[in-house]
């Protein structure tokens, strides 16, 4: 029973090196540094048009812009590349916030970081240069616009009435009738009254289709011919 001691107790200091060693079931992370990148994202909205500036290369390093338009205004500036540079992580988000208020390549250089603002003034201007050429290349919607919504004058034709003469000239944009006047019209209390009622009637149901005036059946009836004739000569 003695010698059995001694043995159990060597048992168990044999099994000590074994737990200490024994390897672990968990899983180990190890963080991996996040890489840098060389993109900083502008204030501003993202829709609209993107130009990319040209690649500038700078004693610090490549430096490019990337520019969105809404129509001529600047609405974002975003880094695609710039120099890995304390000084220039704290000089683009003032270039960019300046491009933001002057709506131009024209802004101060950010004390500090003059070859970075440099670099960045060329790239934003080609990215500028190349909008304007692309808007001069191709009508702005506001041309087309202004183009299909042309004024047009059209004089009717004279109407002999009972009462006199009665002719109208319809100003046009596009279809649409935005004014009328009376080129001719009888000298009479009731047509000067009815003249004002029909041009109103006239411009809400764009036609000729319009009610007559109580009181000035021949005065309306003369108006409605010479208006029709009016929307014919266009119509042709």
């Amino acid at each position: 029973m003695k010698r059995a001691i001694p043995v159990l107790v060597l048992s168990v200091a044999g099994l000590i090196p074994i737990w200490r060693y024994e390897p672990s079931t968990g899983t180990t992370t190890v963080a991996t540094p996040t890489p840098t990148t060389s993109a900083s994202a502008s204030s501003g909205t993202s829709s609209g048009t993107v130009v990319k500036g040209t690649l500038i290369q700078t004693e610090k390093g490549p430096l490019q812009v990337e520019v969105t338009f809404d129509g001529d205004k600047i609405t974002a500036v975003r880094m695609l590349q710039q120099p890995n540079h304390p000084q220039t992580a704290a000089a683009v988000p003032k270039l960019i916030a300046e491009t933001l208020k002057a709506q131009s390549a024209k802004i101060d250089t950010v004390s500090g970081a003059t070859i970075t603002s440099t670099g960045y003034r060329t790239s934003l201007q080609a990215a500028i240069d190349q909008q304007e050429k692309a808007a001069a290349a191709s009508p702005s919607p506001s041309a087309t616009s202004s183009t299909s919504t042309a004024k047009q004058v059209v004089a009717g034709s004279t109407v002999q009435t009972e009462k006199g003469p009665v002719q109208v000239e319809v100003t046009f944009a596009g279809d649409k009738i935005t004014a009328v006047r009376m080129l001719q019209q009888p000298n009479h209390p009731q047509t000067a009254a009815a003249v004002p009622k029909l041009i109103a009637e006239t411009l809400k149901a764009q036609s000729a289709t319009i009610d007559t005036v109580s009181g000035a059946t021949i005065t309306s009836g003369g108006y409605r011919t010479s208006l029709q004739a009016a929307i014919d000569a266009k119509a042709s």
